[in-house]
């Protein structure tokens, strides 16, 4: 069946991304995927190797602040799903200034070029996060985000995608176009940049590197497979109601010294290998996410972040797959990068 709709999908060669260009080349023959990513530090072309010469894919290197890129782009879609962001926390804490020119002014770009598309505007899906509603208390197990909470962001990098979600409402609401938003919780699965928890504690371990264990350990978030988070945004994208956010979560909360000590238990190491370090400022005590609503209206739920197999799993790639992480951490393959679109420009 040949193709019958173009996606652009920003930040397809991250995380999220990559597993999302593999999860619809794969079990949607009907999508034609667009990747529109600027190959910054945690973009990697290496996370989409064999699925690059699919012709239902194409790839270009460029900034979402890039106006008339993005509009050419926007033109040839029939959708867009934005995912590029910067997303770390403790990167937004050293300097914001980043987060805020990608989250926010990229997203305004984005917003601005499907208003102005050629044909008129298309559905955009805006991928946020579980963090732009804050903080909950540990000692209330009963509550959980639901889509109806302010926003009260804590970090940097949390308010920078709160502005996201401001201005895609915003939009929505003043040039009534199609915009449905997710907020997420936390991933993990293949490909994901060692800079967040798992991957670098599982690839610190594999190099006899002690885990850095924020405070007491006692911080809860809700994991989901990256799979099952790819899976609910097609299905926000084929059957969202414009206008509405879905929480997407997986039900699966864990405490920081809880998910340690699965991680040192998937790899036969004790807790000798735990360095406590000082808290990070403003570091949210727990997340839990209500995905009720993306049940009843959508019918998603995950399938894949059973505990502890996903996470076992998920472990056991990374030991499968030293070169990726070990070329990822030493940066070689952002310098290998640089000479390839350099020499490109020298064309």
């Amino acid at each position: 069946m040949p193709p019958t709709k173009t996606i652009l999908l920003t930040g397809g060669a991250g995380f999220i991304g990559s597993n999302f260009v593999r999860l619809a080349l794969r079990t949607r023959p009907d999508l034609r995927l667009i990747n529109l990513d600027a190959l910054t530090y945690s973009g990697n072309l290496e996370n989409l190797a064999g699925v690059d010469t699919d012709a239902r894919y194409s790839f270009h290197h460029g900034d979402i602040n890039d106006a008339p890129l993005v509009q050419r782009l926007v033109n040839e879609a029939d959708a867009v799903v934005h995912m590029a962001a910067e997303s770390h926390v403790d990167r937004s804490i050293m300097d914001s200034r980043p987060f805020f020119q990608a989250n926010v002014m990229g997203t305004q770009c984005l917003l601005d070029a499907v208003r102005r598309r050629k044909g008129g505007p298309v559905r955009f899906v805006y991928v946020s996060t579980d963090e732009v509603y804050g903080s909950l208390p540990l000692n209330r197990p009963e509550l959980k985000f639901h889509e109806g909470l302010p926003l009260v962001a804590n970090s940097p990098y949390a308010a920078s995608k709160a502005a996201g979600d401001l201005l895609c409402r915003a939009y929505h609401e003043t040039f009534h176009m199609d915009i449905v938003t997710t907020r997420c919780s936390n991933n993990f699965g293949p490909f994901q940049f060692p800079e967040k928890v798992i991957p670098l504690f599982v690839t610190n371990l594999l190099e006899n590197k002690k885990v850095p264990l924020y405070g007491d350990g006692l911080n809860v978030r809700d994991w989901l497979h990256v799979e099952d988070h790819c899976e609910a945004v097609l299905a926000v994208l084929d059957r969202g109601r414009p206008g509405e956010v879905y929480n997407i979560g997986g039900d699966n909360e864990r405490s920081n010294l809880e998910l340690t000590r699965s991680i040192l238990s998937a790899m036969g190491k004790g807790e000798e290998m735990i360095q406590p370090v000082a808290d990070r400022p403003g570091h949210d005590r727990r997340y839990a996410i209500d995905a009720s609503k993306i049940a009843r209206e959508l019918g998603w739920k995950p399938t894949r972040s059973s505990w502890p197999a996903a996470l076992e799993s998920t472990v056991r790639w990374y030991v499968d797959n030293d070169s990726w992480w070990r070329r990822v951490k030493s940066g070689a393959y952002r310098e290998y990068y640089a000479r390839q679109y350099a020499s490109r420009a020298a064309v």
